[in-house]
């Protein structure tokens, strides 16, 4: 009697049968890969950093890039203004309490504080003034966002 494992495909919906003894070799690791699900999407997350960015061009800022990822960490925004590099953390909530500043804790700032310095070593020496920015929206459900900009909200911790 074979035994067989069924998986699903995230991509085409279609299914997969294997043999069971597929699920015991190095090829199941990258099969799992393949069918597992998609990561739930942050819809609010995905408007708010929109907003963030339009509202940053609107101040003059030039976006050079969003959500930079990398091993250390990720930042939601990456922007220039004048000479200063800006690594912008955005933060969206349906509610103001606690704030969505708040909510961007010691923990947060060293994640960022180390994807910012990945992302400074390609500069070589010298390196462009930077600094780290917060932009908090709070978007109440069928109402307007309001936009709060925390210019320099904190250090780097490197």
């Amino acid at each position: 009697m074979t035994l067989i494992t069924v998986m699903r495909c995230r991509a085409s919906g279609s299914l997969l049968q294997l043999p069971t003894f597929v699920r015991y070799s190095p090829l199941m690791g990258w099969l799992q890969n393949l069918f597992k699900p998609e990561p739930k999407r942050d819809v609010l997350g995905e408007r708010g950093e929109n907003v963030a960015a339009k509202y940053l061009r609107g101040k003059g800022y030039k976006i050079l890039l969003r959500n930079f990822r990398c091993e250390l960490g990720e930042v939601d925004i990456i922007a220039r203004d004048g000479p200063t590099l800006v690594f912008v953390e955005v933060k969206t909530r349906a509610y103001d309490d606690p704030t969505p500043e708040e909510q961007v804790n010691p923990t947060k700032q060293h994640q960022t504080t180390k994807a910012a310095r990945y992302y400074l070593s390609r500069y070589g020496i010298p390196q462009p003034p930077a600094r780290f920015d917060i932009v908090a929206i709070v978007w109440p459900t069928g109402r307007e966002p309001i936009v709060r900009h925390t210019e320099d909200a904190y250090e780097a911790t490197f």
